[in-house]
């Protein structure tokens, strides 16, 4: 998810869900790095989201 500040930057989330039914959660990733395009704070977020995914699986 990208999200636009008020300088204009973009930060940068994830959000992994996991489980079924009421045993589902989501793992929310905020990163407070910014950057100056929306493609790059969504290339950065896609990165480590699957950095998490293959480390935990």
């Amino acid at each position: 998810m990208i999200k636009t500040q008020d300088d204009g930057s973009f930060a940068a989330s994830v959000s992994i869900r996991s489980g079924i039914g009421q045993a589902s959660h989501d793992r929310v990733m905020r990163f407070t790095r910014r950057f100056q395009s929306q493609r790059a704070a969504l290339r950065y977020a896609t990165d480590q989201g699957l950095a998490w995914v293959n480390a935990v699986h």
